[in-house]
């Protein structure tokens, strides 16, 4: 690190006193980690000496980082969509046949998915040719490149180091251009006002009207399809080592593997009991040919009035029952009973299974009881190779059983989801495209935001307790206008940011510590993606055991949004800035419901402390009340949002168009701020420590690894109309934006 005792260095040109050297390298201190070296490599530094009031100087080290997740993630994501669709497809195909109407559907949906898997392996050839810094970057000038789409604009981690005489402290800031489709363009514009398009005149088709799916169903199909899809594989493997625990004579492996498959079929029991699946079979049913009668009651029979309550563990009554079932798409009347049958059935299978093992081992605790009273031999843990030939025609049951669940509720699901899809054609051809860029632009910040602020946060057992229990806040920052195409970004942006509602980590242990085993990595499908977060076997191994047993880690997402260019002026005299005031009183809600959550589960426990003596309750009602004041480009709501989501250990993230200029402004004056307010930086060095970062500091480095010049993309009129926090220092602007 460099020495503290430095002195101040007047340099010639712009060159301000307070900056004390220029460095390209990495931290050599606790921070220079495997981790932190194999997700921000290569920071660019700029080291700074402060006054504080008291006279005294404080080491300000600024540290900006791109990172290989801006590629990698993309490419995953990319492998997961292809993947996905695929499936989808193949499901689609297995639905049997479809009314004249439906059919058609079907062929349209089949035909774009087919078309989205063209396109995305296209992509992915693309990307994989990138390499090296090229390859995890995307400047401001590729932002409407065809094969960069996935990839965020200008991604980079901007970190603050201040190092005063009692301690050190990190200060944390993700920035990227706003996650919006560039390449498509905005001509119809983004994604939420695609959503809120009202639904197209429906056909006059007795099938298409008689069905009707929201939004929250579609997500719980994705839920079900995805919950069936992992149980379905794991129960298989644990009746097969239930099997081999039969013939390997051991009790005591029998009893644990039929405890877990208990445990996972159960789980698979509860997701298939959801009336979604119930009521998606008959709607399915009304969609065959084979469904002839008009008066849709005339086919709906009462059942024979027994129920599943009546149902037993006896086996010769499930085999009995197995052998009534029909498959639904053959017949011409409806059993609303059926699938309570079906499903109930998995549940029998398995309490025959128990019932059979508790039975064999009461058998065999009185045949050792006699063994020894009679001094014959020593009770063992061993069984008799009989047990294996009593459970196996319980276990082929249970397969056969959960087979036959299984696929019923996939195909009352993908008939949901294939609503949606048909729904997704009819309004834009695009709008799965759209929505998957925007995903992976925004993901890809988030990650970044994760992975600082638990390694920041790895000796704080508050925090980490906090992350188990309430998960993390991420809080957006935005600085578009609500005027021409930046609207549609904002409204690309909003569903992007709202959708990483659905993202799960998981902390796991890496396999070595070479950087390709540190990166994150992301699996799953839309709706339910997991980020594994890899920790060096040291480091992983001091966390809690509630972080390390696979628990899934939410982040909160959200967005404050306040426009503070000449175009934010024109939308507040003559347009519209309802879309910004929507979106950050919701925002503001979900924070207070947040820090409500938090108050009730951990009562007592202490947040990161600040010099400010207005508690996170103020904050509150101050943002609350700033949202309120009908005040033009009112940047006060994200000054408070920030300090209320540092106060709450969340992830901050700020975004403009590109990242580039307002972004800029936005982030020198928080780190500013956060110098005055928290480490008593002097106010008559406070213009002049902005001016310096602004001038010399890691933002104008960024400007131009983007354009080639170390010019924001400001003029003077434009910058009049900014409010004065956000004006760069005079001769450090006048480019034309790219």
């Amino acid at each position: 690190m460099e020495n503290t005792d430095h002195e101040d260095v007047t340099s010639s040109g712009h060159k301000d006193s307070l900056l004390c050297d220029s460095l390209h390298g990495s931290m050599h201190d606790k921070d220079n980690s495997p981790v932190m070296r194999a997700v921000f490599p290569s920071p660019v530094c700029k080291v700074y000496r402060f006054q504080t009031e008291s006279s005294r100087w404080m080491l300000v080290r600024e540290q900006m980082s791109d990172s290989p997740l801006s590629s990698s993630l993309p490419r995953q994501l990319l492998a997961c969509y292809i993947q996905e669709d695929r499936r989808r497809i193949q499901e689609l195909r297995e639905l049997g046949d479809l009314s004249p109407h439906w059919e058609v559907l079907r062929s349209d949906v089949i035909a774009h998915y087919s078309q989205l898997i063209t396109t995305y392996k296209e992509t992915l050839i693309e990307l994989n040719k990138l390499t090296g810094s090229s390859g995890c970057f995307k400047s401001s000038c590729s932002k409407s490149d065809r094969y960069l789409e996935f990839i965020p604009v200008n991604l980079h981690a901007q970190r603050m180091q201040v190092t005063c005489p009692r301690r050190t402290v990190w200060y944390d800031v993700v920035t990227f251009g706003a996650p919006s489709d560039h390449y498509q363009g905005f001509k119809h514009g983004g994604l939420q006002r695609i959503l809120n398009k009202p639904e197209p005149d429906k056909k006059s088709s007795s099938a298409y009207c008689s069905v009707s799916y929201s939004a929250d169903q579609s997500s719980r199909a994705r839920e079900i399809l995805g919950r069936v899809a992992q149980l379905q594989p794991l129960i298989s493997e644990l009746a097969e080592d239930l099997l081999k625990a039969a013939l390997e004579v051991s009790a005591q492996r029998v009893q644990e593997t039929l405890s877990s498959l208990a445990r996972r079929t159960e789980q698979l029991v509860h997701a298939l009991k959801d009336e979604l699946v119930k009521s998606a079979l008959f709607a399915l049913h009304k969609a065959r040919p084979a469904y002839l009668l008009s008066d849709e009651h005339a086919h709906v029979t009462q059942g024979n009035g027994t129920g599943h309550q009546h149902l037993s563990t006896n086996q010769d009554e499930l085999q009995s029952s197995l052998g009534r079932q029909e498959r639904l798409p053959h017949r011409l009347k409806y059993d609303e009973d059926e699938w309570d049958r079906v499903w109930a059935n998995v549940a029998m299978s398995l309490n025959c299974i128990i019932a059979m093992v508790d039975r064999l081992q009461q058998r065999e605790r009185r045949k050792q009881e006699v063994r020894s009273q009679n001094d014959d031999i020593t009770p063992t843990e061993h069984l008799p190779s009989s047990w294996h030939e009593q459970l196996l025609p319980l276990v082929v049951t249970l397969r056969e059983c959960v087979t036959e669940a299984v696929d019923r509720s996939r195909n009352a699901m993908t008939f949901v989801l294939l609503q949606e899809a048909a729904w997704q054609t009819s309004h834009s051809q695009a709008f799965t495209h759209r929505r998957d860029a925007v995903f992976s632009q925004t993901l890809c910040a988030v990650v970044c935001g994760f992975v600082l602020r638990l390694y920041s946060g790895l000796e704080d057992k508050l925090f980490l307790l906090q992350l188990c229990e309430t998960g993390l806040i991420a809080q957006f920052e935005g600085l578009l206008s609500t005027y021409g195409d930046e609207v549609g970004m904002l409204e690309d942006m909003e569903v992007g940011v709202s959708d990483m509602s659905k993202v799960s980590f998981r902390i796991t242990e890496a396999k070595s510590d070479q950087p390709s085993n540190l990166l994150p990595t992301v699996s799953g499908q839309r709706g339910g993606f997991c980020v594994e977060v890899p920790l060096p076997s040291e480091t992983y191994l001091l966390l809690p055991g509630e972080l390390r047993d696979g628990r899934g880690l939410r982040v909160h997402p959200l967005l404050f949004n306040i426009g503070i260019n000449q175009q934010q002026s024109l939308a507040e005299r003559f347009g519209d800035s309802s879309l910004q005031e929507r979106i950050n009183q919701r925002s503001c809600e979900m924070l207070k419901s947040y820090y409500m959550m938090l108050r009730e589960k951990h009562p007592n426990m202490t947040l990161p402390s600040s010099q400010s003596t207005a508690s996170v309750e103020d904050l509150l009602v101050s943002l609350d009340q700033t949202l309120e004041v009908r005040k033009r480009k009112n940047v006060e709501v994200l000054w408070l949002a920030a300090s209320l989501c540092r106060r709450l250990n969340g992830i901050r993230l700020t975004s403009c168009k590109s990242a580039k200029d307002r972004t800029s402004m936005s982030v020198t004056l928080e780190q500013c701020t956060l110098l005055r307010d928290e480490h008593a930086l002097s106010s008559e060095h406070f213009t002049r420590a902005l001016d310096c970062m602004r001038r010399e500091g890691s933002r104008m480095d960024n400007v131009e690894k983007n354009v080639c010049s170390r010019k924001y993309a400001f003029n003077s009129i434009q910058l009049k109309t900014f409010p004065k926090p956000y004006r760069p220092p005079e001769g450090t602007y006048g480019k034309v934006d790219t």
